[in-house]
C-alpha cells in the first residue's frame, strides 16, 4: 500500500477529519432535536397520549377481576355450556368479594359496567350490596337467589364469566352490533342494530358534504384566482368572514333559516314557488345537516383550491386556445388537471373535518342526520360507557386511515398540495 493511501486527513488540532465531522453532525442533530423538543412533547401529550389511552380503554376490562377476585378464580372451573348455574363455592366467594366491595363502594361501579352488557345488572348489584352484610354463614346459593332471582339465572353468570378477563373484545363487538352468547358470536336483533348504520350514514353524508363543498368552492376559487390581486383579496375577506363568527351562532342561524316557518320557506311562499300548506322540511334531517355543514366547511375547500389555482399561469390556457382549443377543451385538458392537487387537498381536509363533526349534526340533524360522533359524545358525557365510546372512536380512526390509504392509491398523496 502506497504512502499516499495511508495518509489520514486530520484537523488543525490533530484529530481525524472523519471523526470530527461525525461529532459535528451529531452536535447539529442534537441542536435540531432540542429546537423541536417542545413541539414534540406537546404533540405527544395532546395527540399521541389520548389516542393510546383510547386504544387501551377500548379493550380494558379489569373492574370485574379487581372487584370480584375470588369469584373470578372460582368461575375459572365452571362451564357455562353445562346449562347449570355455579356451585356453592362460587356463591361463597361472591359473598366474600361483595362484602369487601360494599365497604370500598366499588360494587355499584361494577354493576354499572356489567349493565352495559346485561340489562338489570346495576340494580342487581345495588340490591345485593344492601343485604350482603346480613347474610348467614353457609348456604350462600339459596340466600343469593332469595335476595334476587336473577342470581339463579344462567344469563347472569354467563355475563360474569364472559367479562372476567382483564381484556375484552366486548366493546368492539357492541360497536359492530354483535354480541357473544352461549351459542357463540351473533349479531344483535335487527331493531337493536345502530352503530353499523350510523357508520354508513356518517361516511355517506361526509362524502356528500365534500362533493357539495367542491361544487360550490371550485367556481369561487376559480374566480378569485382570475381576478386582480386587490379585488381577490377583498373578496377573500368574505370567504374568511365565517371564521370570525362562532360555530354555534352559525349553526343556530341555520335553524332559523331552514325551519318551516323560517326565512327561506317564507321567501319561497312569497314568490309562489311553494304553497303555504306545502312548506319544505329542511331542518332536523339530513338536508339540514348537509346544508349547514357545507356552509361551515366551504372555506376549507376554497382556500386550498385558491392557493393552487393562483400558481397556474394563464398563458397555458391562452396557448391552448391559440392552437384551436375551445374554452371548454382548454379548461378541461389544460387548466383542470393542474388544479387537481388543490381538489385533493381540499377534499381530504373537508372529509376528515366532516366525519368527526358532532355539534352541527346534533343541532340541525334530528334523528336522521346525526353522525357516529354524536353517539360517541353521548357515551362519554351521558351514559358514561367510555369503553364503547373508545371502541367507536378507534373504529372511526381506523376507517379514516383506511380511506386515506385508498385515496393515496387512487389519487396519490404526492399530488395533494396547498399551494
Amino acid at each position: 500500500m502506497s504512502e499516499a493511501t495511508q495518509t489520514v486527513l486530520t484537523t488543525q488540532d490533530g484529530r481525524p477529519l472523519k471523526a470530527s465531522l461525525r461529532k459535528a453532525l451529531r452536535r447539529e442533530k442534537m441542536r435540531a432535536l432540542l429546537l423541536i423538543a417542545p413541539l414534540l412533547i406537546f404533540v405527544m401529550i395532546t395527540f399521541v397520549a389520548p389516542i393510546v389511552d383510547m386504544l387501551f380503554r377500548s379493550v380494558e376490562n379489569g373492574i370485574v377481576a379487581d372487584t370480584l377476585p375470588k369469584t373470578v378464580q372460582a368461575l375459572a372451573t365452571w362451564d357455562p355450556s353445562s346449562g347449570k348455574i355455579p356451585d356453592e363455592d362460587v356463591f361463597a366467594a361472591l359473598a366474600d368479594d361483595l362484602s369487601v366491595a360494599v365497604k370500598e363502594k366499588t360494587h355499584t361501579r361494577l354493576g354499572s359496567r356489567l349493565n352495559y352488557e346485561e340489562s338489570g345488572m346495576s340494580s342487581l348489584f345495588r340490591k345485593t350490596g344492601r343485604r350482603v352484610k346480613r347474610m348467614d354463614d353457609g348456604n350462600y346459593k339459596e340466600q343469593f337467589i332469595k335476595i334476587d332471582k336473577d342470581w339463579g339465572t344462567l344469563e347472569t353468570w354467563q355475563t360474569l364469566k364472559q367479562f372476567s378477563p382483564r381484556y375484552t373484545d366486548g366493546y368492539f363487538l357492541a360497536a359492530v352490533d354483535a354480541e357473544r352468547t352461549a351459542d357463540g358470536l351473533q349479531m344483535k336483533p335487527e331493531k337493536e342494530q345502530v352503530y353499523l348504520f350510523l357508520f354508513g350514514r356518517t361516511l355517506f353524508l361526509s362524502i356528500v358534504i365534500t362533493l357539495s363543498c367542491l361544487l360550490l368552492g371550485y367556481p369561487i376559487a376559480f374566480i378569485l384566482a382570475a381576478l386582480p390581486l386587490r379585488t381577490s383579496n377583498l373578496l377573500m375577506i368574505l370567504v374568511l368572514l365565517p371564521f370570525w363568527t362562532s360555530l354555534l351562532v352559525r349553526t343556530s342561524a341555520w335553524k332559523v333559516l331552514l325551519q318551516q316557518q323560517g326565512v327561506i320557506n317564507d321567501f319561497l311562499v312569497w314568490i309562489g314557488v311553494i304553497s303555504d300548506a306545502n312548506r319544505l322540511v329542511m331542518i332536523n334531517n339530513q338536508t339540514g345537516t348537509i346544508i349547514a355543514m357545507t356552509h361551515i366547511l366551504l372555506p376549507f375547500m376554497i382556500l386550498p383550491l385558491y392557493s393552487v389555482m393562483k400558481t397556474i399561469s394563464p398563458s397555458y390556457v391562452r396557448a391552448a386556445k391559440s392552437l384551436g382549443a375551445t374554452d371548454w377543451t382548454a379548461f378541461w385538458r389544460v387548466y383542470f388537471p393542474q388544479s387537481v392537487p388543490g381538489i385533493g387537498a381540499g377534499a381530504v381536509l373537508v372529509f376528515i373535518l366532516s366525519i368527526g363533526y358532532y355539534i352541527t349534526p346534533e343541532l340541525v340533524g334530528g334523528t336522521s342526520g346525526i353522525f357516529i360522533s354524536n353517539r360517541i359524545a353521548y357515551h362519554i358525557s351521558s351514559s358514561l360507557n367510555w369503553g364503547l365510546a373508545a371502541a367507536l372512536g378507534t373504529m372511526l380512526l381506523a376507517a379514516v386511515m383506511l380511506l386515506f390509504v385508498v385515496y393515496d392509491k387512487i389519487v396519490g398523496i404526492d399530488n395533494v398540495k396547498l399551494g
